[in-house]
């Protein structure tokens, strides 16, 4: 039975769905209260951001003389953002639809789905990590306990905070020095029986381990904030104090994933050094292949200030405070219904 014969059939199911309405109202009304704009992105774009492992929606812009241009939906609205941040916007906020393709479906994904995404200037990744603090209490109406499938979990401020080499040490048994190298961390997963071979590349096995023996022990009472990534995995972040590490985080709390935060990294020579870098990796994974955004680079030369950036999965976050397994169950149109075995091609 589809979303909208449910509601139809049974009024009470309508509740769910206001309940997301009010999820992004008080979005909304948190960053205006706190001198944040909002601001509109693009939804069709002559080419997106560099993101090597994210495939995305490709289509065709088309005039009324039949020119042709190659145009993308966006995988987030993330460079659209950082053009403000450089033109002089000050902080600023949006809450809108992104698209990622070939990621399957699932009860935590739909390839078309919303998301906030919020940067704060002056500030960085731990600015950042106080105001989702603060915004995840007022979503939960001030209260500090929140229900979740059955189990009761503290939203109680200040979050735990736990380095990325703090949690491979404690979960996986990986020292730090093992764990940032490609030889040693793969004989490390050969040992913990993981598939490796010449092809295996450091990421892969880091992902493995992370996957399997950390990630599951993340935000099981309460918000963890992972922080202080690889710099491999995270080309949009400026370095930590020890180069070795980017400042990101990512935020984890029952079993979800809901945010992923970066000191944003200001030096466009570095970045345009990183965008090319992904940009070839994504031709080596066999990915769609587009040019860089060359304006993004030109808006980062004006001199972007000091910014703390975050993307929240809006779907997720609704789930949480929903109490519901799958995002599915807060869209009115989730893409298994759209796409159901009548209109598979």
């Amino acid at each position: 039975m589809k979303t909208l014969q449910k509601l139809r059939e049974n009024s009470q199911q309508w509740e769910k769905y206001w309940r997301r309405e009010e999820v992004i109202e008080t979005i909304r009304r948190f960053f205006k209260d706190n001198g944040f704009h909002e601001v509109e992105v693009p939804l069709l774009l002559p080419t997106v951001s560099t993101e090597p492992f994210l495939e995305v929606f490709r289509t065709e812009l088309t005039n009324d003389q039949g020119k042709k241009w190659p145009a993308f939906l966006p995988s987030s609205p993330e460079f659209a953002l950082k053009k403000l941040l450089s033109a002089g916007s000050g902080s600023i906020f949006t809450i809108t639809k992104s698209f990622r393709n070939g990621e399957g479906r699932s009860s935590r994904h739909n390839p078309e789905f919303t998301i906030l995404e919020w940067y704060t200037t002056p500030g960085d990744y731990w600015t950042v990590a106080g105001q989702f603090e603060q915004l995840m209490l007022q979503i939960n109406r001030g209260k500090d306990k929140l229900r979740y499938q059955g189990k009761e979990y503290s939203l109680k401020t200040p979050w735990q905070r736990l380095s990325v080499a703090e949690a491979f040490t404690k979960y996986a048994g990986v020292e730090v020095e093992s764990m940032l190298d490609e030889a040693k961390l793969k004989e490390i997963g050969k040992q913990k029986g993981y598939l490796v071979t010449a092809k295996t590349t450091w990421e892969e096995i880091w992902n493995q381990i992370f996957a399997n023996e950390i990630e599951p022990k993340l935000g099981q009472t309460g918000p963890t904030i992972l922080y202080d990534y690889p710099t491999a995995q995270a080309a949009l972040a400026k370095k930590a104090k020890d180069p070795r590490f980017a400042e990101r985080w990512e935020l984890y709390l029952a079993g979800m994933e809901l945010g992923n935060c970066f000191s944003e990294l200001t030096d466009y020579r570095e970045q345009e050094t990183r965008c090319k870098a992904d940009l070839a990796e994504r031709k080596k994974l066999g990915k769609t292949e587009y040019p860089m955004d060359r304006e993004f680079i030109e808006a980062l030369k004006l001199g972007m200030p000091p910014t703390g950036g975050i993307a929240v999965g809006v779907d997720r976050l609704v789930a949480l405070f929903t109490d519901v397994l799958a995002v599915s169950e807060t869209l009115f149109f989730p893409v298994e219904e759209l796409f159901d075995k009548r209109n598979t091609i």
